[in-house]
C-alpha cells in the first residue's frame, strides 16, 4: 500500500500546486517564474512536471511539492503534509507514538488548550455576550475556535496535568508562568483567540481582558517558543492564503477582532499583525502571494507609526502600498459592524502610501516653508525607497506640482535621505529570509536532514539498502570524520523524528536509494560552494592588501579547481 506521501503526489501535480501559490509561465516543457525565494527581475525558477521538482538557478531553491510547501509557508515537515493532505483530500493515518517528538506534544498541548478554552466559552455567558455585541456570529466564534479563560490561577494547568501533560511542557507551550516555586495559568479572565500556523495549526495564543481592572493589559499575547514567533506569524494567514493569491491583494489590520469581522464581512484576504509591530518576515510571507497590500490600521496609533519602516523596506522591494483611511474614532470591527458601506468605500478609495501621506501634510500646514520641511521629514523617505525610478520620478513632479517646490530641490533633499536599508530594519525586527542572504550552510543542514533521515530510518530496518555503507562512507567523505560521528551520536529522540519523515516520505525502498545518492551530490555541491565562496573571499582580502604574485595565483588555483569540481558534478546531476 502507497504511502500517504505517494496517495498525495498522485493528486496534486507539482505544477498545478506551485501555481496555485505563484504565477507560472510556459517555458517548452517546463513553467517558469520570479523565485519567490529570493528578489530577481528575470525568472529563473523552473518547474519540470516531468520530473515533478522545482529548481531555481539563481539561489539554487530545489525539491518538491513537499520542499516548496515547506519553505513557501514556514512549516516543518508534518505542517506541509497536512496542508497538502487536506488539499489532496487524504486522510493521514494516526502515526506511531514513539515517534511523537518534544515538539509535537508541545502542539498536542496547545490543541488541548484549545478545546478546554472552547467549553468554557461555552458556559460563560459574560464572555459569550461580549462576543455577540462585537458582531461575531456564533458561527464565526466556532470558526475561528474562540474560548474563554476563567479568571482562575490553576484552571488550565490543572486539566493539562490531567491529560498527562508535564509542568515542562506547560511552561514551553507559553501556557503557565513560574513564580519564584509556584507556578500558574497565563491567561485568566480573558476571551482566548487561538493564532494559527500556515497548515492551521494552534501555535499561540492572544488573550483580551473580559473586566478591565485598570491594571491589566488589555491584550495579553503567547510569549516566544519553540512554536511561535511572533515576527513571523500573520493571524488569518492559514485562511486568507488562497484568497490573497486569488485576488492579488492583501488587506492588513492590527487586531484579531479586525481580522474576524473582516472575514464574517466576506473579506476573506484579510491578515493581521496582532498588535505587534509589521517585521520584514510579515512582509515577505505577503510578497510571496502579491506585490499589492492595504493596510486599514489608525494612521494615528502607535502601531502605524511603528511600521512605518516596514513599509519603507515594501517599497524597496517593488511592493505597493496602500492606506484604507477610516472614519474618525472607528477601527475596522467597529466600521464593519456599524456600516459596512463605508468599510467598502474606505478600501475602494485606499491612497497610496505616498499620496496618504503628501495629502496629510498639505491638509495640516498653510506655511509653505513648514510644508516642505514636513515631505522632507514625512514623504521623502518613501519615495526614496521605492524600486522604480520611474516612480520616484512621478511622486517627485506631484509633489513640485501640489506643493509648489521646485523638482530640483526636491531632487537635491532625496539624495540626502537615509533609507532604511535591510539589515538595520531586521536589527529591531526578524531579519527578511531571503534565500540569496541566507547562508549556505542553511541549504546545507535542510539537506544533511534528509540524508540523516533516510540513513536512520535504513539502519533500523532488518534488510537495509544494500548500498548503505557505501553511502555513509561518501557523506563521511563531504563532511568529515568529526561531524560525521557527532551526526551518529545524534539523540534518540531526534533519530526518531528524523525516521518518522523518512517512513512517511518514501514507501519504496528503491526510490529511497535513489534520492539518497541524489541528495549526497547535492550536499557535496553545496560544501563546495561553501569552500568557493570562502576561497573567493580569500582572494579578494589578498588583492586587498596587495600579496605576492605566488600567493595570489595559488588561491587563485584553489578557486579554479573549486569551479571545475562544482561543474564535474553539475554533469553528473544531469
Amino acid at each position: 500500500m502507497s504511502s500517504s506521501v505517494d496517495k498525495i503526489k498522485e493528486r496534486l501535480g507539482i505544477v498545478d500546486l506551485i501555481g496555485s501559490y505563484i504565477k507560472l509561465d510556459r517555458a517548452g516543457n517546463s513553467f517558469k517564474a520570479r523565485c519567490p525565494f529570493h528578489n530577481e527581475k528575470t525568472p529563473s525558477f523552473f518547474v519540470s512536471p516531468e520530473r515533478d521538482s522545482y529548481y531555481c538557478f539563481g539561489c539554487g531553491a530545489k525539491g518538491d511539492i513537499f520542499t516548496f510547501v515547506e519553505e513557501f509557508e514556514g512549516l516543518d515537515f508534518r505542517g506541509a503534509l497536512k496542508v497538502l493532505a487536506e488539499r489532496a483530500g487524504v486522510e493521514l493515518v494516526s502515526e506511531n507514538p514513539k515517534f511523537r517528538d518534544e515538539r509535537e506534544k508541545l502542539f498536542e498541548a496547545m490543541e488541548e488548550s484549545t478545546v478546554f478554552f472552547e467549553h468554557n466559552l461555552s458556559v460563560a455567558s459574560e464572555a459569550s455576550d461580549y462576543l455577540k455585541k462585537r458582531g461575531l456570529s456564533d458561527k464565526t466564534i466556532k470558526e475561528w475556535r474562540i474560548g474563554y479563560a476563567p479568571p482562575l490561577w490553576n484552571n488550565l494547568e490543572n486539566h493539562l496535568k490531567t491529560k498527562g501533560f508535564s509542568a515542562s511542557q506547560m511552561e514551553k507551550a507559553g501556557l503557565v508562568k513560574k513564580d519564584g516555586g509556584r507556578s500558574y495559568d497565563r491567561f485568566r479572565g480573558r476571551i482566548i483567540f487561538p493564532i494559527f500556523d500556515s497548515s492551521g495549526r494552534v501555535i499561540a495564543f492572544s488573550g483580551r481582558i473580559l473586566r478591565d481592572d485598570g491594571k491589566s493589559a488589555k491584550y495579553l499575547n503567547s510569549p516566544e517558543t519553540e512554536l511561535f514567533s511572533k515576527s513571523r506569524v500573520l493571524y488569518g494567514f492559514d485562511r486568507a492564503k488562497l484568497a490573497i493569491k486569488r485576488m492579488d491583494y492583501s488587506i492588513l489590520v492590527e487586531g484579531q477582532m479586525d481580522l474576524i469581522m473582516c472575514h464574517q464581512a466576506g473579506y476573506v484576504n484579510a491578515v493581521a499583525s496582532s498588535g505587534t509591530a509589521l517585521t520584514a518576515n510579515h512582509l515577505e510571507i505577503l510578497k510571496r502571494l502579491s506585490n499589492r497590500v492595504i493596510t486599514a490600521f489608525d494612521a494615528d496609533n502607535a502601531g502605524f507609526n511603528a511600521s512605518a519602516r516596514a513599509w519603507q523596506i515594501a517599497l524597496s522591494l517593488g511592493m505597493e502600498v496602500k492606506i484604507a483611511e477610516l472614519s474618525k474614532g472607528f477601527d475596522p470591527a467597529e466600521l464593519i459592524l456599524k456600516n459596512k458601506e463605508k468599510w467598502a468605500m474606505s478600501l475602494k478609495e485606499s491612497k497610496h502610501i505616498i499620496d496618504f501621506y503628501l495629502d496629510r501634510v498639505l491638509s495640516e500646514e498653510s506655511d509653505r516653508r513648514k510644508i516642505a520641511m514636513k515631505i522632507k521629514d514625512k514623504v521623502l523617505p518613501f519615495i526614496s525607497a521605492l524600486e522604480s525610478n520611474i516612480e520616484k520620478s512621478h511622486f517627485v513632479t506631484k509633489i513640485a506640482d501640489t506643493a509648489q517646490i521646485k523638482e530640483e530641490s526636491i531632487w537635491a533633499d532625496l539624495k540626502q535621505v537615509k533609507i532604511v536599508a535591510n539589515d538595520e530594519f531586521a536589527s529591531g525586527n526578524a531579519k527578511i529570509l531571503r534565500k540569496d542572504d541566507e547562508p549556505q550552510a542553511l541549504r546545507k543542514d535542510s539537506i544533511l536532514r534528509r540524508i540523516a533521515g533516510i540513513l536512520f530510518w535504513q539502519e533500523s530496518k532488518d534488510k537495509p539498502f544494500a548500498l548503505l555503507d557505501k553511502a555513509k562512507e561518501n557523506l563521511k567523505n563531504i563532511i568529515g570524520e568529526k561531524d560525521f560521528n557527532e551526526l551518529s551520536q545524534t539523540p534518540e529522540s531526534s533519530k526518531d523524528k528524523l525516521i518518522f519523515e523518512a517512513e512517511v516520505y518514501y514507501a519504496d525502498n528503491k526510490v529511497a536509494e535513489k534520492d539518497l545518492g541524489n541528495l549526497i551530490l547535492s550536499l557535496e555541491e553545496e560544501y563546495l560552494k561553501i569552500k568557493l565562496d570562502s576561497a573567493i573571499k580569500e582572494l579578494h582580502d589578498a588583492e586587498r592588501v596587495k600579496s605576492g604574485e605566488d600567493e595570489l595565483r595559488k588561491i587563485l588555483n584553489k578557486c579554479q579547481s573549486l569551479v571545475k569540481q562544482l561543474e564535474g558534478l553539475k554533469k553528473i546531476g544531469k
